[in-house]
């Protein structure tokens, strides 16, 4: 009848690996919309959508969660932030390469299996945008290129821990593509840097150091930071499960990254700090090291662009970071 309401239709989202905190934020941001969202985990614990046990090793009842589900999205992985050591960098990856086989054997083993599969993958696969030089250019998934053993300036190769870095990120994505899924589209998510106004992330360490009147200039300050807000993320993750001409590779990196310098003066004016002090390479690396984490989160230069986003029309709150500074602070001080 005319006038009647359609009700958008509730899809059923599965996400293997979802307990950490991008992945509580994608629960929260589905269920509120209505959506059937069931977390596979390690450690079941309360929440207001179903968590369901899995160990990302061995086959279990929870493959029946994926039978006929509209998307899965894949998140599983150990924090890249930590020190590089032999230990770790066997952990990051059996972490994430060892889970997305497990599910491309469960997509085999199901009758109807979800209609999209979304993995995990970062930004951090492009090269190192080197100021300065021919390679001091946006990348987006049709021009931008893989990185690994590139020159950092006229007389200086990438750190080779760099390389280990991409090296992980091409394997997590050819175990992803390694097999066909002729009834589930594909799409890779290369993430950029999430900031979020939640304790542990990237966006409340970066205010720490600006409220301490340490958030100045990292580095030379001419590497380009490529950041997107929570709620982008959401909106882009929600964007890519409902257009399915879209495929392979998606850069989820607001459209405008910018050299940290610049960064860091725009979260400075956010947080009411008009100085910060500077923080030389050296200086970041003996932090990183005391942090047990490693100077590449900082010192890379990452300047990905979202070319397929934009291209299909997908729309961003906070395309600026000004603005997104803005907004999470806000949200930080008028916290519960």
């Amino acid at each position: 009848m005319l006038g009647d309401v359609i009700e958008p239709r509730r899809l059923r989202i599965v996400m293997p690996g979802g307990s950490g905190q991008i992945g509580r934020m994608l629960a929260a941001f589905f269920q509120e919309r209505g959506h059937h969202v069931t977390v596979l985990t390690r450690g079941p614990y309360t929440a207001p959508w179903q968590t369901v046990h899995w160990d990302g090793e061995t086959l279990g009842e929870w493959v029946e969660t994926l039978e006929g589900a509209d998307a899965c999205i894949h998140l599983s992985g150990k924090s890249v932030n930590c020190r590089a050591t032999r230990k770790n960098r066997q952990a990051l990856y059996d972490s994430r390469i060892g889970p997305t086989k497990l599910l491309h054997r469960a997509m085999e083993s199901i009758e109807n299996p979800p209609r999209v599969w979304m993995n995990a993958s970062t930004a951090t696969i492009y090269r190192h945008a080197t100021p300065g030089t021919e390679f001091d250019r946006d990348m987006d998934e049709a021009t931008g290129e893989i990185g690994g053993g590139e020159m950092i300036s006229a007389h200086r190769r990438a750190p080779k821990k760099w390389d280990r870095t991409i090296g992980l990120a091409k394997a997590w994505e050819a175990a992803f593509f390694s097999a066909p899924t002729p009834r589930t589209r594909k799409v890779a998510l290369r993430t950029s840097l999430v900031f979020s106004p939640a304790a542990g992330n990237i966006f409340m360490v970066l205010s720490n150091l600006v409220r301490w009147g340490l958030g100045g200039t990292q580095g030379n300050g001419r590497q380009y930071v490529s950041w997107i807000h929570e709620e982008d993320f959401a909106r882009a993750v929600e964007f890519l499960v409902e257009h399915e001409e879209i495929d392979g590779p998606v850069n989820l990196a607001a459209p405008h990254p910018l050299p940290n310098r610049e960064f860091m003066a725009a979260l400075r004016e956010a947080w009411d700090m008009p100085n910060g002090i500077w923080a030389p390479a050296p200086v970041i690396a003996l932090g990183a090291f005391f942090l047990r984490t490693e100077p590449e989160l900082v010192l890379k230069s990452r300047r990905v662009t979202p070319g397929k986003l934009l291209e299909a029309g997908f729309a961003f709150r906070f395309p600026e970071w000004a603005e997104a500074a803005e907004d999470l602070v806000r949200q930080w001080r008028n916290r519960d």
